[in-house]
Order: C-alpha cells, then structure tokens, then sequence
C-alpha cells in the first residue's frame, strides 16, 4: 500500500514538512498559509455542501429584484473563469506574483487553492434565493436522494485522492516551502477512478448538482451552468497533459473514455 505513488508521494512531503530547516520567517509564512487556505477550504466545502442540500433555498444573500438574477448569475460566472485563467501559463505567473518576496512561485498551488475556496464560499453564502421550491423529497424519496448525494461526494473525494491529495487540497505549496524543496507534482493521474474515465473529479462534482434533495430553478441554474463547465473545462486540462505527457497521454486517451465508463461488451464465446 505504501508504494502507492498516490501515498508514497503525500507521506514524503509530510516528513519533509515535519522536519523543516531553519528559517523562522519561511516556516511561519508556511504555516500561515497553509492554516488559511485549509480553513477556507473546509468552510467553502462545508458552505457547497449545505447550500445545495437546500437546493439553494437558503443563503446570506440579499440582492432586491430584479438584480438578484444578475447577481447570482456573476456569482455563478466568477468560479469558471478564474478557476480556468489560473491553469494558463499567464495565470501562474500571475499566482507567483500574488505573494510577495522570492516564494511566490512555491506557494503557487496553495495560492489557488485558497482563491478557489474563496470564490465557493463566496457563491453560496451570497448567493440570493429566489424563494420558490419546485419539489422537497419526503419521504423514502428523501432517504434515496440524500444516499446519493453523498455517494456523489464521496466519489467526488475518491476522485481527489486518485489526482493528487496535496494538490487538490494546496498543501503541495506550503508545506514544499515549510521542507524549503521544490514543489513535485504527482504523476499524470491513471489509477483508481482515473482507470474508468479520463475526468473522474470534474464528473463527480457534476454529480453532486444533480443528486440534490430541494430543487429550485436556483439550483437547476447552477446544475446546468456548472455541469456545462464540468464538461468543457477539461478539454483545456487535456491540452496541457498533451503538451505535458507526449505519447503517454495519448496512449492514455486512447484506452480510457472521457466521462462515460464504457460498457464491456458480452463475448459470445
């Protein structure tokens, strides 16, 4: 289990972590961050969770008509186009940038991941309820939706795992600079759910807008926005693997479907 490179990789950036050389400036920069970016992390996680569990019924916003819309669709917008222009190599320069003295670019990968949960937290706190409820599950009905809800995030958690958890979750960045070692990024991502389909993370958090027990057109706006995205934005990611990876990749996309799991096929024999 521990040759796992999905393990093997994160178990050695904790002990390097946890071992720090000195630099008293460095490390308290490290830590600040790190504590930062996981907290806002779990509360915008916690914030998705919860908002959407209601089907966006519920929120702090308050945006009078007829803004609200507008509002909540630049809401909506925000997330994609930041979470996309931030993969781009002009992004990262502009991450690098974003903290100063000579550690920007370590922190680079922590930087987004805090930017990202900023831009969650920010959608479903603020987003503003249209007030109307198209349909509450009650009922077994309920029971059902709220198993695949969760099914949904914990696939959505599996799928994180399979492509790297220190990324995924922005420890890479700090806790390479707490270790004063260049960030080393997992491999190009082919074991676990990444076996089945190409964009396992992409699809379970399109899952997870489906499988909602309230539905509201505040929720059906964002399931379709998000679930468009969730299929496109991967297209990018699938450019830079190519650039990236060369004939490995190729190898990769040949054997292993985009979204759908293929089906096997009955042999006759």
């Amino acid at each position: 289990m521990w040759d796992d490179p999905r393990l093997a990789g994160l178990v050695r950036l904790l002990r390097a972590a946890a071992r720090p050389p000195p630099g008293a400036g460095r490390i308290a920069l490290a830590l600040a961050l790190g504590l930062v970016t996981h907290a806002v992390f779990a509360l915008g996680v916690l914030a998705m969770i919860v908002a959407m569990f209601f089907g966006l019924s519920e929120s702090f916003g308050r945006v009078p008509q007829p803004y609200a819309w507008a509002a909540n669709i630049a809401l909506i917008v925000q997330f994609p186009l930041a979470h996309s222009l931030f993969l781009t190599a002009k992004g990262s320069r502009i991450l690098a940038r974003l903290v100063s003295g000579p550690h920007g670019t370590t922190l680079a990968t922590t930087t987004y991941a805090l930017i990202a949960s900023a831009q969650l937290l920010a959608l479903f706190t603020l987003w503003t309820p249209s007030g109307i409820v198209w349909w509450r599950a009650d009922g077994a009905a309920f029971v059902l939706v709220c198993a695949a809800y969760a099914a949904a995030w914990l696939i959505l958690l599996k799928a994180s795992f399979d492509a790297g958890a220190e990324v995924q979750s922005g420890a890479l960045g700090w806790m390479s600079l707490m270790a004063r070692i260049a960030p080393r990024f997992p491999d190009m991502p082919t074991r676990g759910l990444f076996r089945v389909i190409r964009q396992p993370i992409y699809v379970a958090f399109a899952l997870t807008l489906w499988t909602v027990p309230v539905w509201t057109p505040d929720q059906l706006l964002l399931a379709v926005a998000f679930t468009a995205y969730c299929l496109l934005a991967p297209r990018l990611k699938e450019r830079r693997f190519a650039t990236r990876y060369g004939a490995r990749f190729a190898a990769y996309r040949a054997r292993t479907p985009y979204a759908l799991p293929r089906i096997p096929k009955n042999d006759p024999q």
